[in-house]
């Protein structure tokens, strides 16, 4: 066998039971192309008949020897931090949350383009429509509006209005057999 030697302490029918068990195909995959390389398979043969490189085969056997069988597992990946903090974001949503002012605002109802202008003004950091849709989906909040309310609007003539008024039902029309 060339290259990085594997620890000998797991057994090939161990590593292929532990993968049998394995809820992630990938590191089941890598246990596999490490015990078909215990058995004294070449790694170029080990790794084409788990699906990877060679060069994805050494790394399984890297962490294999440094964490045991737990050691194939992905890694958690961080990804791209956040551009508003958290205190940001919290402030971010309560002012979403209170609405527009149409006076103050120029509209009776937030659109990604009037948020994303205001996140712009206030915060300093650009965000795509899309970004952005995504941050609000991060803060559990909708893209959907509600039915916009006129500032002048009587609540209570509206809902006598919803009540509606008891329609009289016309009579029978003339001629009508």
């Amino acid at each position: 066998m060339a290259g990085l030697p594997i620890r000998q302490d797991y057994a090939p029918s161990d590593l292929r039971m532990r993968a049998s068990r394995e809820k992630d195909c990938r590191a089941a995959l890598r246990l596999l192309a490490i015990a078909n390389a215990l058995e004294g398979m070449t790694r170029a043969e080990a790794a084409r008949l788990a699906g990877m490189e060679r060069q994805a085969l050494h790394d399984a056997i890297r962490r294999f020897n440094a964490e045991g069988p737990d050691g194939v597992h992905d890694r958690h990946r961080t990804g791209r931090p956040e551009q508003l903090t958290a205190g940001q974001q919290a402030t971010l949503k309560a002012h979403i949350l209170r609405g527009p002012e149409p006076e103050r605002d120029g509209v009776s109802a937030w659109r990604l383009v009037d948020l994303r202008e205001h996140v712009e003004r206030v915060y300093g950091v650009r965000y795509s429509e899309w970004g952005l849709s995504c941050l609000l989906k991060r803060l559990n909040l909708s893209r959907q509006k509600t039915r916009p309310s006129h500032p002048k609007g009587n609540p209570a003539a509206q809902a006598a209005f919803k009540k509606g008024t008891p329609v009289k039902a016309a009579g029978p029309r003339s001629g009508a057999p």
